[in-house]
């Protein structure tokens, strides 16, 4: 069996499907014959027709959302840019394995299939201050990890992350894919003073310098500066993409995975929302880069998939409304009424 390589998954974004206009035109069409005044629902009537537009089929689906979260560890750690151990990783993979997260309950209280992937969780990555995190074999690796965890039948995809240190490498992934320097985009994560943050902007600067020209490329960046649970969810995005599967995004660390897609292609990330604005400063930077408006903004910072994992409610919402509400018609209601 060949070695994978980088360039496997720039083929794959190289030939994106696009969105199924006439799905989405059928949801447009039926949304203007429901009871309510037009564009009285607001958020949920377009959420109803995207949805429809990218699962490829009228009316849109919510019986088989899925929720993925990725662990993995990393060598910068060893520059003092977290507040936790990273035996934390474990423990938390243990904890969502039992049910524990929070991530856990918002996906039972949607209906998700919930899944978690640890990834050579006692092999951390290698320090970026000092050299690539990933050789080119591993970051495809875990690239395919992510392509591979999607499962065909879904149809919504939520994909989340557990890593401690995992917000310095989404900060210099930002920084490698847009520039600017680390105090432009490191933030506290799970808790850093203020200390703490110019430490982790510290490292980020030096990779930047190490790394230099290499990062110009998105694929690239991501192997010298991301992490495995990164380039995962940057697998599974694109996967998504292929699959027909509209993916609702999460925090800094998952938009900081999605925007390798959106510097290769502008459109790849056409199939995506944004669940939520978290409160990591980066994270608000990012959506504004990926033209993304949040659907939540409730100042949570805890990753793992839980803000787009509330945001799960939302679409499934959107989409009862879309299929189960009357039309003038059935309803005897007056067009135009209301």
């Amino acid at each position: 069996m060949p070695l994978l390589s980088l360039e496997t998954f720039r083929s794959r974004i190289e030939t994106l499907p696009e969105i199924d206009k006439d799905a989405a035109s059928a949801a447009a069409r039926h949304d203007a014959t429901l009871t309510k005044p037009a564009g009285s629902l607001g958020k949920l009537e377009e959420l109803a027709v995207w949805a429809a537009g990218w699962q490829g089929q009228h009316p849109p689906s919510f019986s088989r959302p899925q929720v993925i979260i990725f662990a993995g560890n990393h060598g910068v750690c060893a520059q003092g840019v977290s507040a936790f151990p990273q035996e934390v990783t474990h423990q938390m993979v243990a904890n969502f394995e039992q049910g524990g997260a929070a991530i856990n309950q918002l996906a039972t209280a949607f209906g998700a299939r919930f899944s978690v992937v640890p990834m050579d969780l006692d092999t951390p990555t290698e320090d970026f201050t000092l050299v690539p995190a990933m050789t080119e074999e591993a970051c495809a690796q875990a690239l395919e990890t992510g392509w591979n965890a999607v499962d065909d039948t879904t149809d919504t995809l939520v994909v989340g992350e557990m890593g401690i240190g995992n917000t310095t490498s989404a900060a210099a992934l930002a920084a490698a894919l847009f520039g600017g320097t680390g105090a432009d985009w490191a933030g506290p994560g799970t808790g850093l003073s203020p200390e703490g943050i110019n430490v982790k902007a510290g490292a980020i600067d030096r990779a930047l310098a190490l790394h230099g020209d290499k990062l110009a490329d998105p694929l690239a960046a991501l192997q010298h500066v991301g992490g495995r649970e990164l380039a995962a969810m940057t697998g599974a995005i694109l996967a998504a993409r292929h699959k027909q599967i509209p993916v609702i995004l999460d925090g800094f660390v998952c938009c900081a995975a999605a925007a390798v897609l959106a510097r290769l292609q502008d459109t790849a990330l056409d199939h995506c929302v944004a669940g939520h604005m978290s409160a990591e400063p980066g994270h608000v930077r990012l959506l504004q880069l990926l033209k993304k408006e949040p659907l939540l903004t409730l100042r949570m910072r805890l990753g793992e998939g839980s803000g787009a994992g509330l945001a799960l409610g939302i679409l499934k919402g959107a989409i009862a409304t879309h299929n189960g509400m009357a039309s003038f018609a059935d309803a005897g209601v007056t067009e135009g009424a209301l």
